[in-house]
């Protein structure tokens, strides 16, 4: 049975830092692109990060740019979201997801993670 599971979140206060973890069973990680998505209540779903099957390209969207950090370990079928400054803003459900592409709609889904940053 394919599946996806989420890790790391928790709540953190403003500036700090937390590293969120995919880790998949039941297929190799390391035939597929993995994003990160994320979505508060009452907001839109937003693509916050993605790593191509290689690890040789990476995207991220504005607003997290320059403070997470996309990477992945095939060997232990692993992909990591390091978030460093964290705002309020950033306060969400995080959920990561597997696809052929990273420009393709994902195919798999994790649970999700939630990350709470609050003062």
């Amino acid at each position: 049975q394919l599946q996806l599971v989420e890790s790391g979140g928790g709540l953190v206060q403003p500036g700090g830092s937390l590293r969120l973890s995919c880790a998949a069973s039941g297929f190799t990680l390391d035939y597929y692109a993995i994003g990160w998505f994320r979505q508060a209540p009452g907001k839109e779903r937003e693509a916050v990060s993605c790593i191509s099957r290689s690890g040789g390209s990476t995207h991220y969207a504005d607003s997290v740019k320059g403070r997470f950090t996309i990477s992945r370990d095939n060997a232990k079928n692993t992909v990591y979201l390091q978030m460093t400054s964290l705002k309020p803003e950033d306060t969400a459900a995080y959920y990561c997801a597997a696809g052929r592409r990273c420009i393709d709609l994902p195919d798999y889904w994790g649970q999700g993670t939630q990350v709470t940053v609050s003062s």
